[in-house]
């Protein structure tokens, strides 16, 4: 009882209508009162937002001097549907127009209310001025970004948790050969394209880099893998991928790649171009020394048995007789006819003018290699046509053997087969100055 006293005491009704009117006065969000489409009462919040330089300029005013046209409508519709007090509509935007002609977006609620013992609509009215600056500027960026991305060279693609395209640049649909329509949605396993490792093989899709990123958000760079296109041509792309936000469990990752196909090509064209001879094609005199100095350095298997130096005989009469360019062809079918006279395993190479290097492998029995010196120099003997002449080449070959913890280097061998090939020429050629003899050489 003395509760309800206390309800009904008139100085705590007027307490708290003075409380509620200092809550509307000083919010942040305008709030105007209208009764029957008359503005009664707007707080300072709802001033500021119209422009207004009084309150009379807005109290006393039909509501919809200050309502765009278009929101109108709508706007009535909702306050009819608000018939019993302390009811309120959902939140809406609209568009009002300020006293000084400007346009401003803002989100209303609008509740029916008792105003003094009658009813009448109070509206709510939020700002939007700042959200949408901000929503035009998230915009423009997101325009900025996406412009960027669609000029790259390099390839772009997001792919969500679950492992579906999301997006891809231009270029990426060019490297993979792709439209747009045939990408975006698409999971990633579900694209006809073949992976490949660095050295050519079929990719396991656990090594997909985007797939690693997606499973345990670790960050994938550089990563050379090839892929075989529809149209049949095959890519070889350098490939980075990352997860749009670490911090997000559930993030999706961004894969970006560059197409090095050319650049593959033409390093391994250096490559080889600085280990093979320009005019035969066979291994140069570095690339041999190199491999035979790994044989070497090996304590077992010995992968190299032995070293066979091949020189041609009176060579340097065709050259001075029928010029360079006749030697050159020459020395080019001599060079095949090694190669076809040879395993594949074996290593032939060129290592200056008219001698030839050759690095057996695996371990040759004393027979099969008399027989093998035997074919080649047969091979190179018969008569060469060449521009109209027909050339008789012979050659001379030495031998040197390698054996287990063999303490020669590269060189020593080379020197070793060198002298036993001039040991080997016939004696109406010269030979060359014998430093030392080593009974790992034999002549033939």
């Amino acid at each position: 009882m003395a509760g309800n006293e206390r309800a009904n005491d008139p100085a705590d009704a007027e307490q708290l209508a003075q409380r509620y009117r200092s809550l509307v006065d000083y919010s942040p969000d305008g709030i105007v009162v209208h009764e029957r489409g008359t503005v009664v009462y707007a707080n300072p919040a709802i001033l500021r937002l119209l422009v207004a330089d009084t309150p009379d300029d807005v109290i006393g005013r039909s509501v919809m001097d200050f309502v765009e046209p278009d929101s109108v409508a709508p706007m009535l519709e909702r306050i009819r549907r608000l018939t019993i007090a302390g009811t309120a509509s959902v939140p809406t935007e609209m568009t009002l127009r300020r006293c000084d002609g400007g346009r401003v977006d803002v989100e209303t609620v609008s509740v029916l209310t008792a105003w003094h013992d009658h009813l009448a609509y109070q509206v709510v009215v939020h700002d939007l001025t700042a959200q949408r600056a901000a929503e035009a500027a998230q915009q423009r960026a997101e325009q900025f970004f996406a412009t960027v991305v669609s000029q790259l060279e390099e390839g772009v693609v997001v792919i969500d948790k679950d492992g579906r395209i999301e997006s891809a640049n231009p270029a990426a649909r060019r490297i993979f050969g792709y439209d747009a329509d045939d990408l975006v949605g698409t999971h990633i396993y579900d694209i006809p394209l073949r992976l490949l490792d660095a050295n050519a093989q079929p990719m396991p899709t656990s090594w997909y880099p985007v797939i690693r990123t997606l499973a345990t958000g670790e960050t994938v760079t550089r990563f050379v893998f090839g892929l075989d296109r529809p149209d049949g041509q095959r890519r070889w792309l350098s490939a980075n991928s990352r997860l749009l936000n670490p911090d997000d469990p559930g993030s999706a990752a961004v894969s970006s790649f560059n197409d090095i196909t050319e650049y593959r090509a033409s390093r391994r064209q250096l490559e080889y171009q600085a280990t093979h001879d320009p005019l035969t094609g066979l291994a140069n005199r570095a690339l041999v020394l190199s491999r035979l100095s790994a044989a070497l350095g090996t304590t077992e298997n010995l992968s190299v048995s032995s070293v066979l130096f091949i020189d041609l005989d009176g060579f340097k009469a065709i050259n001075d007789s029928l010029g360079h360019a006749i030697g050159d062809t020459v020395l080019q079918i001599v060079a095949q006819r090694l190669q076809r006279g040879l395993r594949a395993e074996d290593i032939v190479g060129r290592i200056g003018g008219d001698e030839f290097l050759v690095l057996l492998s695996g371990r040759t029995r004393g027979d099969d290699l008399e027989a093998l010196i035997t074919r080649l120099r047969q091979a190179m003997a018969e008569p060469i046509i060449a521009r109209g002449h027909r050339i008789q080449v012979d050659a001379s070959i030495g031998v040197t053997h390698l054996h287990t913890d063999d303490g020669r280097t590269p060189e020593a061998v080379l020197h070793d087969a060198d002298l036993a090939m001039y040991r080997a020429k016939p004696p109406s050629h010269p030979s060359g100055p014998l430093s030392r003899r080593s009974d790992s050489t034999h002549a033939s």
